[in-house]
């Protein structure tokens, strides 16, 4: 009798810890990924100017390689962030990504490399001048729109 409430408890737990609602993932196939944590990211430019983001965080390697793939658009003081652990020779490229994009990547310092320009559905690989400690995403022309440069500062 015992032992067969033994197996009985076990069969339960099994089954109660198989049906554990874990997180849906980020991205369904050919559709963009949704529920990225949101955090606030600030870009101090030379010329002293103060430009506040929205920026969503690809913390995960699957997060990553999504990116903003299949979005048909961005709010203009919104971006995406890409932490890159350990800091890395970054490369990027378009593949199913409809939005143009300005390509920023962020030293170690939190200084900007480089800024490269993602055409849409693009796959030329644009890459940063040196490691990267992260890259943000902002939408095309927006770093030409408040004179970001390499050496300006992005904290979040």
């Amino acid at each position: 009798m015992r032992r067969g409430l033994r197996l009985l408890a076990t069969a339960i737990l099994v089954t109660a810890a198989a049906s554990v609602h874990t997180a849906p993932l980020a991205t369904v196939e050919g559709q963009p990924q949704t529920g990225l944590r949101e955090i606030p990211l600030v870009i101090r430019t030379a010329d002293g100017g103060v430009h506040r983001y929205r920026v969503e965080v690809a913390e995960t390697a699957q997060q990553q390689a999504t990116g903003m793939m299949f979005r048909t658009e961005m709010p203009r003081d919104h971006g995406m962030l890409f932490p890159m652990r350990p800091a890395r020779v970054a490369t990027f490229y378009m593949r199913n990504t409809l939005v143009p994009l300005d390509i920023i990547f962020i030293a170690t310092d939190n200084r900007v490399l480089n800024i490269g320009a993602g055409k849409p559905l693009d796959e030329s690989i644009v890459a940063s001048d040196g490691e990267a400690a992260a890259v943000l995403e902002l939408n095309a022309g927006e770093a030409q729109r408040i004179g970001l440069q390499p050496g300006d500062h992005i904290g979040w």
